[in-house]
């Protein structure tokens, strides 16, 4: 907990940025019925009649530091995506850094055995070589900045009924331009020593 801590405590350093990773899936569902619109004193009706269209799944990137986040529409989340997201981070969204510094939960996928089961060895090791993974404890996803990111893409632009991965492509790229526009972020204030004394039951009982 503290080594995630410690880091969003650190100043903003371009050629090691840190970048909160994490991913959500969607469920995507039809309309069977066209949805009657609003009038005065009636809010849009929908009926309880629909379609599923399976599911799909989100990356998110987010540097708090910078307030800038992307965010992926992908039809699963395996090891080769996992993978790809990090190719793309090292190679697209960050080429000049020395070292990204990623904070990213424990999923069975988040492993740099995923790269070697994806590229070849030295393709591997080359992107590897640019990545410094920072895990949050179990049971303490909630660390991990790109969660809140989440939670605002899925209240503001995923909640209604999304019928398929273009609409929701879309829907997302409008509210993650709009964000980086404004380059909104996020007032993180709980620190190392405020987690010394909140969550004083998690530390060992230590006596001289």
């Amino acid at each position: 907990m503290e080594d995630v801590l410690d880091l969003y405590e650190e100043p903003h350093e371009p050629r090691r940025p840190t970048v909160c990773f994490d991913e959500a899936s969607k469920q995507l569902i039809q309309e069977t019925r066209q949805p009657l619109p609003a009038q005065p004193g009636q809010l849009e009706r929908y009926d309880y009649e629909y379609q599923r269209n399976g599911t799909c799944n989100v990356f998110v990137f987010f540097e708090p530091r910078r307030g800038y986040r992307h965010l992926e529409v992908t039809a699963q989340r395996t090891m080769r995506d996992f993978a790809h997201c990090m190719q793309w981070l090292v190679d697209t969204a960050y080429p000049d850094a020395e070292c990204i510094r990623v904070v990213l939960d424990n999923l069975n996928t988040h492993k740099p055995a995923a790269l070697y089961e994806t590229f070849a060895p030295a393709e591997a090791n080359r992107i590897l070589k640019r990545l410094e993974f920072h895990y949050t404890p179990k049971h303490g996803s909630w660390l991990n900045m790109a969660e809140i990111e989440l939670s605002i893409f899925s209240r503001v632009c995923w909640e209604g009924r999304i019928p398929d991965a273009n609409t929701l492509q879309r829907q997302t790229a409008t509210l993650e331009l709009e964000r980086n526009t404004a380059h909104a972020t996020v007032d993180w204030r709980f620190t190392s020593r405020a987690a010394r004394v909140k969550l004083e039951h998690l530390y060992p009982s230590i006596s001289c």
